[in-house]
């Protein structure tokens, strides 16, 4: 009987002009020699301690990204998925400033916005679409999209962040309400974005005790009002 092949793949997302990109990695093998994929490979038994320290190695070793949030999406296996035979995934996603993807400035990496992915190799495209959806759901009702900011940041700019991934304008009013619900940002002291046309903003960061974990609420943000 085979061995059944287990693997772990990441979508790593980021924003780019205003839209969800995803983060794709040209193959270097046989199957899908040289097409675009997600960053993954085969989980190391005596190196992972579980399937999350395989996507977080997977992704430092790809990308040359730690990333500080990184939630696992869900499994897809069967035996038509691999040409190689029977195999499962364990599929992780990640949100990322863009910043932080153009520092790590891995040469391999491209960044194609998610509803351009067209066919990828394996079940590949059908991954990112689930990403795309659970970040989209998990959006409306926690501190998700703050990861895709930079360390500091305004309110309109994290707005801003949260209609990129909603796909629709926010009311302002309910989005601060919402903010407050959350309780995720607080603002840094004596900083103030300058230069731009309208009057000094005040900037924000997310507080430390959400950096690797959620802040959730019980209702979903009303982009209506």
């Amino acid at each position: 009987m085979n061995d059944i092949i287990c693997t772990v793949d990441v979508v790593l997302m980021t924003l780019k002009d205003s839209r969800l990109h995803v983060a794709l990695l040209k193959r270097d093998h046989a199957p899908f020699a040289g097409l675009p994929a997600l960053p993954g490979g085969y989980i190391r038994a005596a190196e992972d301690g579980d399937t999350q320290a395989a996507a977080a190695r997977m992704l430092r070793e790809k990308t040359g990204i730690d990333s500080p949030y990184l939630e696992q999406l869900a499994t897809f296996s069967g035996r038509e998925r691999d040409p190689r035979g029977w195999s499962l995934s364990v599929a992780y996603y990640a949100l990322v400033p863009h910043e932080l993807i153009e520092r790590a400035g891995h040469p391999e990496v491209t960044l194609l916005p998610v509803d351009k992915v067209g066919e990828l190799p394996f079940d590949h495209a059908h991954i990112v679409a689930a990403a795309v959806q659970r970040v989209r759901n998990k959006s409306s009702y926690s501190s998700l999209p703050v990861y895709l900011c930079g360390d500091s940041f305004t309110l309109p700019q994290l707005q801003a962040v949260y209609e990129a991934i909603l796909g629709e304008p926010i009311n302002k009013v309910s989005f601060r309400r919402k903010m407050e619900e959350l309780d995720m940002v607080e603002p840094v002291a004596g900083a103030m974005e300058t230069g731009k046309a309208h009057r000094p903003a005040q900037l924000y960061r997310l507080r430390e005790c959400y950096s690797r974990n959620l802040s959730l609420t019980d209702r979903a943000l009303n982009a209506k009002g």
